[in-house]
C-alpha cells in the first residue's frame, strides 16, 4: 500500500477487512477472495485458517494424487457458506464438523454450504476428500508452479498461487497456518516437505512420510518434493536441526555449498536476529525439474546445485518473506528487496564488492553486461509493480535493495542493522506491508527525513536524478 496515496491505501485496507468478515451481515456467505490487487480471487473471506492436516497419496507413474484435507478455522462472521481455493482435481466429499456439506465448483472456487450456519468466533473443521491428476499452473509472467511432474516424482511449488493445485485452502499470504502433512509414495522414493519429519513408515510396498510445521506458514511456501533423495540430518553448533534432501545426480555438486548452511545461518542471525523457525536445510532437485529456486519454508528448493550467494538469498527469505510475510502481493519487494540486499551484505563481508559498489554499478548502468537489463531496473517503482506479470521483475529485487541501501546511507551501519533486526522481530510469524515498513523506519529514526527516499526510490517513476 502506498503511503503517498492514502485514499488508495485506505480503500485496500477496507476491502481486505470486508473480505475477512468485518461488519458483515449475519448468516451471509464468506468472500471468494481477499481482493488482492493482483490476484483478487486468492484467499477467502469470512474465516481465518489455523491448521491444515493433509493426507496425500501420489502415484508418479500415473501422475495421480489422492488427498484428504482437514482444515481447522475460525469464523470471523456468521457464515451460511464459505469458499476454498482449489484448482483442478475432483472433489468426492466435503464435511463440516463431521456432517456432510453441500458444495459446488466454479473455476478455482470450491463453495461449501455446511448443514448448520457457523457462528462468528466459532472454530470449525472442514474435511475435503479429493482425487485426480494435479495441474501445472502458468503464472502471468510465464513461469510454472503448482504440481510439477519430474523424472522420478513431482514437486509442489506454490508462489504465488500454485498450492491450490494440490490442496484446498485459503491460498493467500495473509492467512497463515500450521501444518501436518503425510505423503504416501511407492517404496524407494522419498517425500520431503516443510518443518520436521516426525515419522517414516513402510507397508505393503509404500512409504508414508509425516511432516509437522509448528510455526505459521503461508501456503505459497509450502512444498512437497517426491523423488529419489540422498538425505542428511545433523544439527548446527547451536543445536538447530538441519535436513537436506538432494537428488543423487546433484549430490557431488551440492556437497560443498550445502555444507555452508550452518555458517550462513549463523551469519544471518548476526545480521537479522534469531532464526525464526525450528529447523533449516535445503532441497536440491535436478536442473530440469523447475525453472527457479524458491524460499520454501524451513528448506528452500533449488533446481540443481546452488551457489553460495543463491543459498544466502533463499535462507534470508526465512526472515523476510516467510516469517515476515506480505499483506498483499504488491508488497513483494519486502521479500525480494531484503533477500537481494542480504546478498550484497554477504559479498561485502566475504571480501567481495561492497554494498555501495553494487549500488553504484546498478545506478551507473554497469552492473549487467546487457544494456536492456540495466535499463529494466528503472521500469517501475519497487512498491508498485504495474501488473501481476511483474511482481518478480528486476525493480522488485534490485531497486528494492537500493531502497534499503539508501536507508543505510541515511542512518549509518549500526542503526541500519538495528532496523533489519527490529523489523524481523516486530512482525515475526506475521504479515506486514510497505506502509508498515515506512512507518517502522520513521518511528525508529525520528530525527531523520526519509521523504526523498520514499518519493524518489520507493514510489518514484524512473531513475532518480542523483544516487
Amino acid at each position: 500500500m502506498r503511503i503517498t496515496r492514502p485514499l488508495v491505501a485506505a480503500a485496500i485496507v477496507t476491502a481486505l477487512a470486508a473480505c475477512s468478515g468485518a461488519g458483515g451481515v449475519d448468516g451471509t456467505p464468506g468472500g471468494s477472495g481477499v481482493r488482492d490487487p493482483y490476484f483478487p480471487k486468492a484467499g477467502n473471506g469470512g474465516y481465518d485458517v489455523g491448521h491444515y492436516d493433509l493426507t496425500l497419496t501420489y502415484d508418479p507413474d500415473a501422475e495421480h494424487l489422492t488427498g484428504s484435507a482437514t482444515i481447522t478455522a475460525r469464523a470471523t462472521r456468521e457464515l451460511s457458506a464459505f469458499n476454498l481455493d482449489l484448482k483442478g482435481l475432483d472433489v468426492e466429499k466435503v464435511a463440516v464438523e463431521g456432517r456432510d456439506a453441500r458444495f459446488n465448483r466454479a473455476g478455482q472456487e470450491l463453495t461449501v454450504r455446511p448443514a448448520d450456519e457457523l457462528d462468528e468466533g466459532e472454530t470449525f473443521r472442514v474435511t475435503v476428500r479429493y482425487t485426480g491428476d494435479p495441474v501445472t499452473v502458468t503464472d502471468p509472467d510465464g513461469s510454472e508452479e503448482g504440481w510439477l511432474p519430474t523424472e522420478d516424482g513431482a514437486v509442489g511449488l506454490g508462489q504465488p498461487t500454485g498450492s491450490m493445485a494440490w490442496f484446498p485452502g485459503s491460498h493467500h499470504p495473509s492467512d497463515k497456518a500450521t501444518y501436518d502433512l503425510a505423503v504416501t509414495v511407492p517404496e524407494g522414493l522419498g517425500a520431503v516437505s516443510n518443518g520436521e519429519l516426525t515419522d517414516e513408515d513402510t507397508r505393503d510396498g509404500r512409504t508414508t512420510f509425516t511432516w509437522h510445521t509448528a510455526e505459521p506458514m503461508s501456503s505459497h511456501v509450502v512444498t512437497v518434493a517426491v523423488g529419489e533423495w540422498k538425505t542428511d540430518r545433523y544439527t548446527t553448533g547451536d543445536g538447530l536441526p538441519v535436513y537436506t534432501a538432494v537428488d543423487p545426480e546433484q549430490a557431488g555438486a551440492s556437497r560443498q555449498v550445502l555444507g555452508r548452511i550452518p555458517e550462513v545461518v549463523e551469519w544471518a542471525e548476526e545480521n537479522f536476529g534469531p532464526y525464526p523457525f525450528s529447523s533449516t536445510g535445503a532441497i536440491v532437485d535436478r536442473v530440469e525439474d523447475a525453472g527457479y529456486a524458491l524460499e520454501t519454508q524451513n528448506r528452500p528448493y533449488f533446481p540443481g546445485a546452488p551457489d553460495t550467494v543463491l543459498l544466502v538469498h533463499e535462507l534470508a527469505h526465512q526472515w523476510y518473506g516467510n516469517s515476515v510475510s506480505p499483506v498483499t502481493w504488491r508488497d513483494m519487494w519486502l521479500n525480494e528487496g531484503f533477500a537481494t540486499y542480504a546478498e550484497w551484505l554477504w559479498e561485502e563481508d566475504e571480501g567481495g564488492d561492497t554494498a555501495q559498489e553494487t549500488f553504484d554499478a546498478l545506478y551507473d548502468g554497469t552492473y549487467y553486461p546487457d544494456e536492456d537489463a540495466n535499463a529494466s531496473i528503472w521500469a517501475f517503482p519497487p512498491a508498485d509493480p504495474p501488473d501481476a506479470a511483474r511482481i518478480s521483475a528486476s525493480p522488485v529485487y534490485q531497486r528494492g535493495a537500493m531502497v534499503l541501501h539508501k536507508i543505510r546511507q541515511t542512518v549509518g551501519d549500526e542503526a541500519f542493522l538495528d532496523l533489519l533486526r527490529g523489523w524481523a522481530a516486530a512482525h515475526r510469524h506475521g504479515n506486514a506491508d510497505t506502509e508498515d515498513f515506512t512507518a517502522y523506519v520513521e518511528k525508529s529514526e525520528p530525527d531523520e527525513d526519509f521523504t526523498e527516499i520514499w518519493e524518489d526510490w520507493l514510489y518514484g517513476e524512473g531513475r532518480p536524478e542523483s544516487p
